[in-house]
């Protein structure tokens, strides 16, 4: 435990209302959502401001405490949870920093604080006319700080990229409490290193990031979306290829999902499937500020069905209807986890190698434990899937992760594509990230963070 004095002075610095010590206050802060990590602090710590941050971490590293910084706590990695057993640590919560500061409708940016619900983002852009294009199944409890650390990635990187390519500008608080105010709202900036990189997806090891300037899109006035029943995953990609064909970059997500998705969306979510039973399927969506977009839409789509690519469609015809094909894509990672235990893998290989790896992964489970059950959905326009295994009693979570990521390295992909290393996948990445990188990190985390104070026994471990 820390000297006695260290809480009376965490007190000083952040109030009584931002100190959290009583065990019924703490423990939500304290486990995964999915309940596979819990953790230990010696308090939980809710600052209103940046210079409220700076002063607890620098408070933090003078009396050798370890700090936790926590957003939403939607991931799926455990990256934002205190280690168990893991000494004298502080659980940071930017919940209370949640303001959107100011939005440029002119120069499409927004300066936002790190604890700001991303829906609540993306709404104060849409109310001026613009768009956050950042979007998330877990988008109505998922932080922007948070986002920002773990590079989230979402249903729209195929048209509008990770996260990263919406933070213009950031400020974040060092392992030594030192506040950087890099909160530009410029789209060109080649004065010096752009450090604010080190930090997007660095899941707070590096830094912990307290606001952030973001790139805004014009708000788009038609959208199209669409589901379709296809036969396999290669005829999933030649529908993609026909998609960007077509319609070129009015494609902004591209989705598929597995007829064990569909399945158990359908048992535990008890929403109706549209369409009649099938392998797979694929969710499009396409947007246009130009009228029209339906004409196209349709005749995309009644090309792929004439092809062989789609054997059955619906186009939603209100936006009511569009919510509820959404809805199925969703709802996959709750229903999944209403299913039972599952072993999760957020994998992304190069796109013309999905089908090949869909089935060699599938037959290499299949081959370690006949019950277990294959669970794929993802975003394949940019090549990453979740490929998730219901696992029976028979089949050990390393085992499975070894398996799959095994192949994934064959097909020169990643382990993790957008929900970071955090504590599950430590030990994935220190068996497949190459030993020249590995030694690059720790010089970095070394560098920045000597003393190993922030969000310890992630990333690197």
């Amino acid at each position: 435990m820390p000297d006695t004095s260290f809480i009376g002075r965490l007190q000083d610095v952040v109030g009584a209302k931002g100190l959290l010590l009583d065990s019924v206050d703490t423990e939500p802060f304290l486990q995964d959502w999915r309940g596979l990590f819990r953790g230990e602090a010696v308090a939980v710590v809710r600052p209103a401001c940046a210079r409220e941050v700076a002063d607890v971490v620098g408070l933090c590293a003078r009396f050798g405490v370890r700090v936790v910084p926590q957003g939403g706590n939607t991931g799926l990695a455990g990256g934002a949870v205190p280690l168990a057993g893991g000494g004298p640590q502080v659980l940071l919560s930017l919940s209370r920093m949640n303001a959107v500061r100011r939005i440029d409708r002119v120069g499409m940016t927004m300066e936002v604080e790190a604890g700001c619900i991303l829906q609540t983002a993306q709404e104060a852009a849409r109310s001026q006319g613009r768009m956050l294009p950042i979007s998330l199944a877990s988008e109505g409890s998922a932080q922007i700080g948070g986002v920002i650390a773990s590079n989230a990635g979402g249903v729209h990187v195929v048209r509008h990229g990770m996260t990263r390519q919406s933070v213009l500008g950031l400020e974040v608080v060092l392992a030594d409490g030192t506040l950087l105010d890099g909160l530009r709202h410029l789209r060109k900036d080649n004065a010096g290193y752009d450090w604010k990189q080190l930090f997007i997806g660095s899941e707070g090891t590096l830094g912990i990031v307290t606001a952030a300037v973001l790139r805004l899109s014009p708000l788009m006035k038609h959208r199209s979306v669409s589901l379709l029943a296809v036969p396999d995953a290669r005829a999933g990609l030649a529908l993609l290829a026909r998609a960007q064909d077509d319609l070129g970059d009015q494609v902004s997500a591209f989705e598929l999902i597995s007829g064990v998705s569909m399945e158990l969306v359908s048992r535990h979510a008890g929403l109706e499937i549209p369409l009649s039973a099938a392998p797979w399927y694929v969710l499009i969506e396409v947007e246009s500020s130009f009228g029209d977009l339906e004409g196209h839409v349709e005749a995309m789509l009644g090309a792929a069905l004439e092809a062989g690519e789609a054997v059955d469609g619906a186009i939603a015809s209100s936006e009511a209807q569009a919510r509820q094909l959404w809805a199925l894509r969703e709802n996959v990672t709750e229903a999944e986890q209403r299913n039972g235990r599952s072993v999760k893998h957020d994998i992304s290989v190069p796109i013309p190698a999905i089908p090949d790896f869909v089935d060699e992964a599938s037959a290499a489970i299949a081959a370690l434990s006949p019950a277990s059950i294959v669970n794929v959905f993802g975003h394949a326009g940019d090549g990453n899937l979740h490929f998730n295994v219901l696992a029976a009693a028979d089949l050990a979570d390393a085992d499975a992760k070894r398996t799959v990521h095994d192949i994934v390295a064959r097909h020169g992909g990643s382990i993790s594509a957008e929900h970071g290393i955090g504590q599950y996948r430590v030990d994935e990445l220190l068996r497949y990230k190459p030993q020249a990188e590995q030694e690059m990190m720790q010089w970095l985390k070394k560098a920045l963070d000597p003393a190993g104070v922030l969000n310890p026994g992630k990333v690197m471990g």
